[in-house]
């Protein structure tokens, strides 16, 4: 495998994991990934697992790895729905919101004070949802065209599930953006935007963080926007012979994170 970088030249003092191909595929534990959680509790490490998909909660979250043999707490677990509340905070604290997705981006919305409301709101807020229907997208389309302003959590255009592909926020915003001739704005990777916030969640900072993804094209190029080094692991989407057709490098690349030192 490539080491481009000896992190023994510089501290690393916190990771930022990639969830979905990292630590998990499909509904299976990356193996290893347990006791490499295991070993950066134990170091004191300082990290955040990160996920583009906004449908569940933490908790749920944490629930879901926990099944697989992964006992990690929910606050150690970073959405795009949290990031996406975060950045209305800041825009328009208080603000109102048209929401399209489920729990995860409801309650991150409800958490920083924001009201769900179909009648004249602020935003436009699509996320990920497996009932995603016509009245919803036709009733998004109007309020963005009588002035609301068009959020998305993430914009993947496909998801992987147990049965195969599915299309995922970023194919329905493509669709509202069509209808509407609005482009929204996305909050999750790649986005530096999430990473600057998960950051801030555990009080670290860029040049002392590794960020570990197995997608060049979200992951590790957010991770070289956000200024950090990054590690592509192979468990996940992208393959060896494909990393040569990005123009940006991770620092180094790893079968697993199973083999990663804290």
């Amino acid at each position: 495998m490539q080491h481009v970088y000896d992190f023994a030249k510089k501290s690393v003092d916190a990771f930022l994991l990639d969830m979905d191909g990292v630590l998990v595929h499909e509904e299976s534990m990356v193996p290893g990934a347990d006791a490499f959680i295991r070993r950066l509790t134990k170091a004191g490490r300082k990290f955040l697992v990160l996920t583009n998909n906004s449908m569940y909660t933490p908790r749920d979250l944490s629930n879901r790895l926990s099944q697989t043999g992964i006992e990690l707490p929910e606050q150690s677990i970073w959405t795009s729905a949290l990031a996406t509340a975060q950045f209305l905070d800041t825009q328009r604290p208080q603000g109102s919101a048209f929401a399209i997705g489920e729990a995860g981006l409801t309650t991150a919305l409800h958490d920083v004070g924001y009201t769900l409301s179909e009648r004249s709101p602020d935003y436009v807020v699509l996320g990920e949802t497996r009932n995603y229907n016509f009245e919803a997208i036709a009733r998004a389309i109007r309020l963005i065209e009588a002035g609301a302003r068009f959020i998305a959590t993430n914009p993947d255009p496909k998801g992987r599930s147990p049965f195969g592909t599915v299309p995922a926020a970023g194919s329905f915003a493509a669709l509202i953006t069509k209808a509407t001739g609005v482009a929204p704005y996305f909050v999750g990777k790649p986005n530096p935007l999430m990473m600057r916030s998960a950051l801030r969640a555990i009080d670290a900072h860029s040049e002392s963080t590794v960020m570990v993804g197995d997608t060049m094209h979200t992951d590790i190029v957010a991770g070289i926007e956000a200024g950090m080094r990054s590690v592509l692991v192979l468990t996940g989407v992208t393959t060896p012979e494909e990393v040569d057709r990005y123009p940006y490098r991770p620092n180094r690349i790893i079968p697993s994170v199973a083999e990663l030192e804290v």
